[in-house]
């Protein structure tokens, strides 16, 4: 059948099984958005605030759900408000898809209204982006777009559209396919295998050290097996949250700059370190010379690039995790490590100092919401130190029910991606962690959240500070607090109700477990202000290109 551009685009959605996308309108989309009026009852369409709300909306749908999230703009500036969504996307490894319309085909190149090469913007930040400007081109484009963005180590795709592709009078024979199918998994040898259940063999201080790529390959069951059979410590970075069982002893939390003592005193005792899914960024490896100097290092990886990258390996497998703990698993005779498990969990996890000035503590905030809620629960966070008080102390057991901004640090990444989760998991109560830094970055959210009704409850940790980088400033910079005590005076109770949100502030644990019983009742979005000491920190830290021995613990 024949079909206009526009009608392409929304059929080869349907084809890929989307029925949820995000995005803003604008004079290049127009087209699109006049064939979206059409399909509204296949596709709902999101409308955002701003289209790096809807870019951070499209990357938490797709972190909660699993499936591909698809973001819409317009060209020149809606384009340009989408990168840093896509680069949060890429760091991150989530599978996104953005649409861009971009000018007439003939106009290309000719500075015209809101002309912007968005492809050669984002290239960097993008695993592949596409050109189109001619129709026959549109629909392979957009398949392979969702192909690529699923396969392997997974990312963000854009595909750039000029407007005369999208023309209503412009058609091309159009007919329904199946999703293209994804190049199958890299073939693990055998040879490598054997060795590295030799050295697990030989090991007597085994550490397993994760990432995102075992939730990406829903290898949750299989690293834990792992664990079980070579008796194991086991630590994980910031996207590896809420894989491991939170009651087992050998899980000793997150790793690195703002890691648990436990776990990095392991890394740098072990003799064996397992690495899954993961890349030895410079959070962890904070001086990659000295990394786990005692231990052979093991590295599994989808994405080949990243082996040796950061830290010289003795073994590695490209490979899926799911496909490699399945080949190792049945090689591996079960071992007990009673005294290493008994060494490394006597140094603790987290270090709460007691701060006079405080009257409601970060850490019985976060405690008295998972009193509170189900197990099933969605955590996003922003970015600061109320995302390393999330990741150490909350307690869940699903990867994806923790969305954060791991690789890129985004401030203002948490409204957008709870509105993007809230959709993805409309039965799943969702609760948005976030600092008063982080917040006013992208508190225009709320209007999406008011408008849809949605039931996520935000809590604004509001110490009045910028507070990470106040933390820093306070411990390497004599305390010059150059630019980090922002004079603002935000009611955000007020600010709540001009939304038409529901508002609460709360300067003790007793006001906030009363504030957030309510908030529960709730039908729509609620914020918590809570008042906390600008002098509370994130400890332990590791400085930039320290080691165990240069560990701040107050």
């Amino acid at each position: 059948m024949k079909l206009n551009g526009s009608q392409i685009i929304m059929e080869v959605l349907r084809e890929q099984g989307v029925d949820t996308v995000f995005g803003y309108p604008g004079g290049t989309a127009l087209n699109v958005y006049d064939s979206l009026y059409d399909y509204q009852n296949q596709i709902h369409h999101v409308l955002t605030a701003h289209e790096q709300g809807a870019s951070h909306a499209a990357d938490g749908y797709a972190r909660a759900t699993g499936k591909t999230g698809v973001v819409f703009a317009t060209s020149g500036p809606g384009a340009t408000n989408l990168v840093t969504g896509i680069a949060t996307a890429f760091l991150d490894s989530v599978p996104l898809v953005a649409i861009t319309c971009n000018v007439n085909d003939d106009s290309i190149g000719r500075d015209a209204f809101q002309e912007v090469s968005i492809t050669g913007v984002t290239l960097p930040i993008t695993k592949h982006n596409f050109f189109v400007n001619r129709i026959e081109n549109l629909a392979d484009a957009l398949r392979n777009a969702f192909r690529i963005a699923n396969e392997g180590r997974k990312g963000p795709v854009l595909v750039d559209i000029t407007k005369d592709v999208t023309a209503p009078n412009r058609f091309y024979d159009y007919s329904p396919q199946k999703p293209l199918p994804l190049k199958a998994h890299p073939k693990i040898d055998e040879k490598k295998i054997d060795e590295i259940v030799e050295a697990i063999s030989l090991s007597k201080k085994p550490v397993v050290y994760f990432g995102g790529g075992v939730a990406s390959s829903q290898a949750k069951d299989e690293l834990n097996e792992l664990i079980d059979r070579i008796d194991a410590a086991a630590t994980y970075t910031l996207m590896g949250a809420g894989v491991l069982r939170h009651d087992d002893p050998r899980n000793l939390g997150l790793i690195g700059m703002h890691g648990s003592m436990a776990a990095n005193h392991a890394i740098d005792q072990a003799d064996l370190v397992i690495a899954l899914g993961t890349r030895f960024s410079d959070r962890v490896a904070l001086n990659p010379n000295r990394f786990a100097q005692r231990a052979a290092i093991v590295h599994v990886d989808i994405d080949e690039s990243e082996i040796n990258k950061n830290v010289f390996i003795n073994y590695d497998v490209v490979a899926d995790i799911k496909d490699f703990l399945q080949a190792i698993l049945p090689k591996i005779e079960q071992k007990s490590n009673p005294e290493w498990i008994e060494y490394v969990s006597r140094f603790g996890k987290f270090v709460d100092v007691d701060v006079k000035e405080a009257t409601i503590r970060p850490k019985d905030i976060i405690e008295t919401v998972c009193d509170m809620t189900d197990k099933e629960t969605v955590y996003v966070t922003d970015v600061g130190q109320h995302q390393m008080w999330a990741a150490q102390y909350l307690k869940h057991e699903k990867a994806e029910n923790f969305l954060t901004s791991g690789g890129l640090g985004t401030m203002g990444y948490g409204y957008g991606a709870a509105i993007g989760a809230q959709f993805g998991m409309p039965d799943k109560r969702v609760i948005h962690f976030t600092g008063d830094g982080s917040f006013h970055m992208n508190l225009n959210e709320a209007c999406t959240a008011v408008s849809n009704n949605l039931p996520i409850i935000t809590i604004i940790f509001d110490n009045k500070v910028l507070g990470m980088v106040y933390q820093w400033q306070t411990v390497f910079y004599n305390k010059h607090y150059s630019q980090t005590m922002p004079e603002r005076k935000t009611d955000y109770v007020q600010l709540a109700r001009g939304f038409g949100a529901k508002g609460f502030k709360a300067d003790t644990i007793e006001e906030f477990r009363e504030a957030f019983a309510s908030a529960l009742k709730e039908k729509g979005p609620v914020w918590i202000a809570c008042t906390i000491a600008k002098e509370e920190r994130v400890l332990p830290m590791i400085p930039n290109g320290g080691t165990i021995d240069d560990m701040i613990t107050n």
